[in-house]
């Protein structure tokens, strides 16, 4: 069965507002988190990603009150991500609205929390959230890659992009897997807001080490970014922010020009 691909605008929220940046630096404000929740729902967006990005690195936990605001003015899925480090906290957060829990840093420290949440929860509700950055010191990694004359591997990171793990992406990516995980949130921290386009390399890496749903996250600047990254990979969805923020381009009208390309997109 071919599953149609989603079309997901992620808002990233810094104190209470939703904020963009570079590489995961240099942020800048993009509006009210519960405005533009509302208008890319009405607009057609299949789900919506909402991440605290920086409760991890604050040692706290995502703004519940604004969760449950969200979600009282949209009608599509709702995944909600930022400082989830227990079953308690990622309770409160399905409590005020969220379909699903994202969790980024808290799995990496504890790995067994994603089997304690897809056992409570159902794994459907439980998306671990990986950012990857390339890492050009071979001496740790162990799935090798060549671009521009340059090897490197993949390793994953947390705290809101700020710490390096040591994980490599790939075995990370295949652990969460076999402990629960029901999706896979993949962010290029290399790509992210350059509007350069998706990490296609790492994407497909990923796709293919993995048999769960995997989002492509980091880098897309125009609808021919989710064209390509369709066309190229077999992602499951393609996450968005510069592009829908600034009213670049509406989420319906991306949804048409995906449509136009031969990609089986919902409508």
């Amino acid at each position: 069965m071919v599953l149609t691909k989603r079309i997901i605008p992620c808002l990233d929220v810094a104190n209470g507002r939703v904020v963009k940046g570079l590489n995961f630096e240099s942020i800048k404000d993009a509006g009210d988190p519960v405005q533009l929740a509302e208008k890319y729902s009405n607009e057609g967006a299949d789900e919506l990603v909402f991440l605290d990005i920086t409760a991890s690195s604050e040692q706290r936990e995502t703004i519940k009150s604004l969760v449950k605001k969200i979600a009282e003015v949209i009608d599509i899925p709702f995944t909600v991500g930022g400082g989830v480090k227990s079953l308690q906290h990622a309770r409160d957060i399905l409590l005020n609205g969220a379909d699903k829990v994202a969790i980024n840093t808290g799995a990496v420290k504890n790995p067994e929390v994603i089997t304690e949440l897809m056992e409570l929860f159902g794994k459907q509700c439980v998306v671990v959230a990986i950012d990857s950055r390339r890492n050009y010191n071979l001496e740790k990694g162990k799935n090798i890659f060549s671009e521009n004359g340059k090897q490197f591997w993949f390793e994953v990171f947390i705290y809101g992009g700020k710490k390096g793990t040591g994980l490599d992406v790939i075995d990370w990516s295949k652990k969460i897997e076999e402990l629960g995980a029901g999706e896979i949130l993949l962010t290029s921290i290399d790509r992210d807001g350059t509007k350069d386009g998706y990490d296609t390399l790492l994407t497909n890496e990923i796709v293919h080490a993995v048999g769960i749903p995997v989002i492509a996250s980091g880098g897309c600047g125009k609808p021919e970014d989710m064209i390509d990254i369709f066309k190229n990979t077999e992602v499951n969805a393609a996450l968005a922010a510069s592009i829908f923020h600034y009213e670049t381009h509406s989420v319906n009208r991306v949804k048409e020009m995906i449509k136009e390309n031969g990609i089986d997109v919902r409508y």
